[in-house]
């Protein structure tokens, strides 16, 4: 996993390090990475002209040390500083933006950069704001940012993920061992999703579903075979209120329950499975709401809570505290607008923030759907993912998800990491489908097909290697999101 910095983070990692490391030398690394990454992409500098946009702060000495290094390999530097450069830039085939970091706030108009000239950021597009991600005025998209040590946020949020382009991450020297958000990467789900030994059978990676209601079979099945795909060796899917006729007749096993009174059924099947999964089209009237709170407190396995499931959680007083006094963990998987009902607000630009926030509030792990993915933890732990695209704007995605953090709980992984490791395959799986017009009921064969390749595979799609940077000394790995995109 990609360690992940917060702006305040990286300001006490900086100050540890200049104890033993002189702040010169730091940036003469971070200028050097910059230098060796533009020259890796353009392929060569000799005859080159490039404008370097550099601020009075560290992000420019960064940009003026990459300068030096450009200029020693043959290119042409102009160096201007943000207040006197403004309207297009001509003429030349390289912009550095080193106009400001990942503390700026405030508004910024970057000059307009005339198409065929490529963009590079150093650490974060001039503009965006470390931790969120927000961009006010009008600045400058990259055609890749530079970015030294650690992910920060806003480059995997907000407006500041479009406006970073591809992310090449430089190590610099620097500690980041105490990060405690990370991006998931598919070297991830290789090493952390345990493989099926040879003694075992369908129980020991059961999941009891509980979904589905009178006309709204679609979610169950689509959770149920989610949940297979992805690895459950056996599905107990439990429809309550559904007459046995109404039965899907696939690999899960079945079991029409009154409406009433079925919580108790549940949690005696639930003994011999390894995960519950509630919520898919169980549809909200007051019996399931109730039905709902007893198996979410009393069960034996970790609960995974989608859809319906959230909504009969009730209020966030409710959800807390049925949450907080559940046997076994609790997980939550809510879009924005299921956040915002238990939260009374929108999730906002700062996704890694809000997820945060409701795990805190509730006591439950928090899976935070959206083009940004994020599981948090109440403690604060949390797990970005960015595999998803606009191939997943679409009904009944959701469901398949739920019963894949059903399955990898199944499997022996723990919460927090089941739900960040099958945000990230479900998104990598939809990118293995249609770009246009993929549906819900393409995902779960996508998913199968997509982990049984993954160990085999020596190159991770997202994170693949950049090489190294041999005159520095340290790794660089590429974050491409274009490919991500429908």
């Amino acid at each position: 996993m990609i360690p992940v910095v917060t702006v305040e983070e990286m300001a006490a990692i900086d100050a540890a390090a200049a104890e033993h490391t002189a702040t010169e030398v730091l940036i003469e690394r971070a200028g050097r990475a910059a230098a060796l990454s533009i020259l890796r992409h353009l392929g060569r500098g000799y005859g080159k002209r490039a404008l370097l946009i550099a601020g009075k702060g560290h992000n420019g000495d960064d940009g003026r040390h990459a300068a030096a290094h450009l200029s020693k390999a043959g290119m042409h530097v102009v160096q201007v500083s943000p207040s006197t450069v403004s309207g297009r830039i001509e003429g030349f085939d390289l912009v550095i933006d080193a106009a400001f970091g990942t503390g700026f706030r405030g508004s910024y108009e970057a000059p307009v950069v005339e198409r065929g000239a490529t963009v590079v950021a150093v650490d974060i597009p001039s503009g965006v704001e470390g931790n969120t991600g927000r961009a006010a005025g009008a600045p400058m998209p990259a055609d890749w940012t530079v970015t030294f040590a650690a992910l920060k946020p806003g480059l995997l949020q907000g407006e500041g993920r479009r406006l970073a382009g591809g992310i090449e991450l430089a190590d610099i020297g620097l500690d980041t061992s105490r990060a405690r958000i990370h991006l998931v990467e598919d070297d991830d789900v290789v090493e952390l999703l345990p493989s099926r030994p040879p003694e075992a059978h369908k129980w020991s990676t059961a999941v009891c579903v509980v979904a589905g209601s009178p006309g709204m079979l679609g979610a169950a099945r689509l959770c149920s075979r989610g949940a297979s795909r992805a690895g459950a060796g056996m599905v107990r899917l439990c429809m309550p209120g559904v007459s046995p006729a109404e039965l899907p007749v696939e690999e899960a096993v079945s079991t029409a329950l009154p409406v009433s009174s079925f919580s108790k059924d549940v949690l005696d099947v639930a003994e011999r499975c390894r995960a519950v999964v509630i919520g898919p089209g169980l549809g909200r009237s007051s019996s399931i709401s109730a039905g709902v709170k007893e198996i979410v407190a009393n069960s034996p396995v970790a609960v995974v809570v989608d859809a319906d499931g959230l909504f009969a959680l009730g209020d966030l007083a409710e959800a807390s505290a049925v949450c907080s006094s559940s046997r076994q963990q609790t997980i939550l998987t809510p879009h924005d607008g299921e956040y915002k009902r238990l939260m009374g607000k929108d999730p906002g630009i700062d996704r890694i923030s809000a997820a945060r926030e409701l795990a805190y509030r509730t006591g439950a792990i928090v899976l935070l759907k959206g083009w940004t993915t994020v599981v948090a933890d109440p403690g604060g732990e949390a797990l970005v993912v960015t595999s998803g695209s606009a191939r997943l704007a679409t009904a009944g995605t959701g469901d398949v998800l739920s019963g894949m953090v059903g399955a990898f709980l199944a499997r022996g992984v723990p919460p927090l990491l089941s739900a960040g490791l099958a945000a990230h395959v479900h998104g990598r799986s939809a990118g293995l489908g249609f770009a246009e017009g993929l549906i819900s009921l393409d995902l779960p064969d996508l998913v199968a097909s997509w982990l049984s390749t993954a160990r085999s595979s020596s190159r991770s799609p997202v994170v693949p290697s950049g090489g190294v940077l041999s005159a520095v000394g340290v790794p660089t790995v590429l974050i491409d999101h274009e490919q991500h995109k429908a």
